[in-house]
């Protein structure tokens, strides 16, 4: 996207609090705290913290309105997971989509429908090219 700058690729304890906004909307530290402790044992602490160093990076806008910060996503899911996926693409692959998907489905069975819905994708893609 030119002239606006690419966001740092989160880490994995980022990725889990982008998921939970995500799921979940606009929510507090509160609400995210307890999303992730259904999951895994978590200190209120080191969500708060985390979300302050997501803010400050630009991966979550805070609402200050409210006496309890209110956090979002500053992007959408789908966009996320494309520049996680071009990243991965360039640095473990080394751009070649070939590999990213063998890697890909070969590291882990994939349903019927899963594979119903790559094959219309690269249909689609296929079209697009043309």
């Amino acid at each position: 996207m030119p002239g606006k700058p690419k966001l740092p690729r989160p880490t994995d304890g980022e990725l889990e609090i982008l998921n939970v906004l995500w799921d979940r909307g606009p929510s507090t530290v509160r609400d995210v705290h307890a999303a992730i402790c259904r999951a895994k044992p978590a200190q209120y602490t080191t969500v708060l913290k985390l979300l302050q160093i997501m803010s400050e990076k630009g991966l979550v806008r805070r609402d200050e309105a409210e006496r309890a910060h209110v956090y979002q996503a500053s992007r959408p899911r789908e966009w996320t997971q494309r520049q996680l996926a071009a990243d991965l693409l360039q640095r473990g692959f080394g751009g070649s989509a070939r590999s990213l998907m063998v890697g890909a489905l070969s590291a882990r069975r994939a349903s019927r429908e899963e594979l119903a819905e790559i094959r219309k994708l690269i249909e689609h893609y296929e079209k697009e090219a043309e």
